[in-house]
Order: structure tokens, then sequence, then C-alpha cells
């Protein structure tokens, strides 16, 4: 589909280190411990609390959030990682606002807002002082796990296997564990080596070992960890970008969004970055707005997320949206990708339909119609007297 490594004709944005670097600062501002009691104190404590049945992980979230009012730190971080491991993680990222937040009961005309269970947690978490790890192992069973795949679902697996006194092995083929936490989330929303932390600390429960270099299918086979160990759990992630079947489609000067998100999270010198100076964006899910956001930060001059569909089939956040445009994101919608055009060794430009067809019958929804009156497509957007520059295919839906 794309190259997994950035093109050669893409340079850096010739931005000083500093201001690059505040660009990349928390999205939301941690809260103090005086924000974090009177946001607190606005949780009523629901009986069948609504916010617990929306969490994926069934936080308990009145009984932290009151351990925060009541000043237990450590108690409500327990709470915590006692559902989730990667609670931090989780409280940074996590869509709290299509979530526990939505279903929040002060989620409503008469109120500002829900309660801002995301950053409690993340306020609980942070400030916790912890003199050991919270967990304590059971007893031997004598029994061995192979794990395949450092991930998040890998390594809640193995430190939940580890309480229950088994000994875990995770297979990672990456240099480092962590997963989508190292590798593909937004530089933004998980700054500093917080991911590389949160795994070291998962790690202190003890009886969990981690062997890099390791794929599976390359140079380890299912069958000898069936024959070696006692059960074997696959967390093997996401895997490798699915192909928009456009022509012109390997053409330099593309690349997919999860391998540039990862050389950004990889990146120790963000002005040492190379960046497209035009870039186009196939695709409206929430990692085509982090990468859209990120390339406008690192210095892109221009930044066009093109979709196929309408806004309220994009299945990125409003949010999520809010946060492109806040950038200077161009979100376009119905617009469809037909191919790519290599107008020179450092210009690569997209076709697209300008309007794509549609239909809103309840047999369809609102999608793309099927129409034997091609709309005419264009080379999109004009390049007019610019310099030459790359438009690049990060992302699809």
């Amino acid at each position: 589909m794309t190259t997994s490594s950035t093109p050669s004709h893409w340079a850096p944005s010739g931005l000083a280190e500093e201001a690059l670097s505040a660009r990349f600062t928390d999205l939301h501002p941690a809260l103090t411990k005086r924000q974090a009691f009177i946001e607190s104190s606005r949780c009523l404590y629901c009986y069948d609390a609504p916010c617990i049945k929306a969490c994926p992980t069934s936080i308990d979230i009145p009984t932290f959030i009151r351990r925060i009012h009541d000043d237990n730190l450590d108690g409500a971080a327990s709470e915590i990682l006692d559902a989730n491991i990667l609670g931090g993680s989780c409280a940074r990222v996590c869509p709290t606002e299509i979530l526990c937040e939505q279903s929040c009961v002060r989620n409503q005309g008469d109120e500002c807002q829900p309660v801002l269970i995301g950053l409690l947690q993340r306020h609980a978490l942070d400030n916790a002082q912890f003199e050991a790890h919270p967990f304590t192992r059971a007893a031997s069973t004598g029994r061995r796990i192979a794990v395949v795949g450092a991930g998040p679902a890998g390594l809640s697996c193995a430190h939940r296997l580890a309480r229950f006194g088994h000994d875990v092995v995770i297979f990672e083929a990456e240099e480092k564990a962590g997963g989508l936490n190292e590798y593909g989330i937004a530089r933004y929303k998980l700054t500093d080596d917080f991911a590389a932390r949160e795994v070291e600390f998962l790690l202190e429960i003890g009886g969990i070992e981690i062997r890099h270099g390791q794929r599976l299918g390359d140079n380890l086979a299912l069958a000898s960890l069936t024959r070696e160990f006692d059960s074997v759990f696959l967390g093997l992630g996401l895997g490798t970008s699915h192909a928009l079947g456009l022509t012109g489609e390997d053409a330099s000067g593309l690349m997919a969004a999860t391998d540039f998100i990862k050389v950004l999270r990889q990146s120790g010198e963000l002005n040492a970055l190379a960046v497209p100076r035009h870039a186009v964006v196939i695709g409206a899910g929430n990692t085509a707005i982090d990468i859209a956001v990120q390339a406008k930060r690192l210095g892109a001059q221009t930044v066009d997320l093109v979709y196929r569909r309408g806004e309220e089939q994009m299945s990125a956040t409003h949010h999520e949206q809010e946060i492109a445009r806040a950038n200077g994101v161009m979100i376009h919608t119905w617009a469809r990708p037909l191919a790519i055009d290599v107008a020179s060794d450092s210009e690569v430009r997209m076709v697209v339909t300008p309007r794509s067809m549609r239909c809103s019958s309840r047999a369809h929804g609102s999608r793309m119609a099927d129409s034997s009156i091609p709309a005419r497509p264009s080379r999109w957007p004009a390049m007019g007297s610019s310099p030459p520059s790359v438009r690049a295919s990060m992302t699809r839906a």
C-alpha cells in the first residue's frame, strides 16, 4: 500500500525544537488538588451508576471519585488499577466523552457538564504514593502461560495471570513493550515516556518475562508455544494497514498513518523529523484525526482530511473533530478518492470526485450510491502556483 519509512523527499519543518515540543504537551492539562476536590464533590455516587455500565473495563467510578474527595488517592488509584492496570494511559486517551462522561447523570441541560471522570482518574493515578506495588502475587500455581504481544491486551492479561500465581512469558516483536500505547497513540495524548513507565510499573508484580524480537509466523510458532506452555494468549494487535485499492497507491510520498505515528513517537528530536509541506489524509476515524493534527503541529503548511461520506458517518468522535478544526485541519466530506497521480518526483496529487453521489433511503442509510452518472473527477486540491509539495495519503476510514 504505502511506504513504512518517511519518504526521502520530505524535509524537516525548520521550526525550533522548543517551539515544536510546546505543540506536543498534554492535550488536557492535569487537575490541581483543589480542582480535583471540587470536581469530585459533583459526583452523586449514584446507585446502579450508569457510568460504570459505560466503562469498557467496569471501573467502579463513583467509589474512586469518593476516595479522591476524601483525600485517599492511594485508595482511589487501587480501585482503578484493580479493574484496569493500564488505567493511567486510559485516563489520557479513552474517549470518555462518548462513554462514562456521556452517561453521567450530570450530563444534561441544567448542568454545565458531566463530572470530569477522565481527569479525575488521571489525578488519582498520577498522585498516588504507593510504597510498593499495590497488588501481590498469589502462591505459585506451577503453570506457565505464553502471551503473544506486549500491547495493552497482552500486558493486562499477563498482569492478571501473575496475580493469580502463574508464571508468564510475553513474546513481543518490537524493541519496546507497550504496543499501541508506545507506538500508536498521538504524541500529544501520551506525552514523554509515560507508556514506558506504565509498563515498568506493571512488571513490578513479578513473574512476568518479556522476550523481544519474537514475531509469530516468523521466528515464533504457535505449535511450539502450545507444547511448551500450559496456555497461550494471543494479543496480536491491529496488524498492517489496509490497501485503498487506488491507482498509483505505491507512489513515493504516501505513508500509512500508523507508520508515521510510530516514527513520530520514537523521534528524539522533532525538528529533525521529515514532514510533508502539504498533506492529504484519507479517512475519518480517530487515527486519521491523530495524524492530521500531528502533521499540522509538526509544521505542514496545509492538511486536508478527505472522507467519502458525511460528518454523521465519521467514526471519529465530535470531540476529535473539533480538535482537528482547532488545529487548522480542513475536513472535506462526500469526496471519494479515485486515484493517486504522480506529478513529479517530489509531488503527488490525489484525484477525487468533487462531490460524491449519495443516497439517504432506509435501505441504504446515508452512504455512497451506485450511479451510472459519474461525478466529474478533479485533481484536488488545486496546486496553483505553489512550489512542488507532497500529498501524503496517510490513513483510510
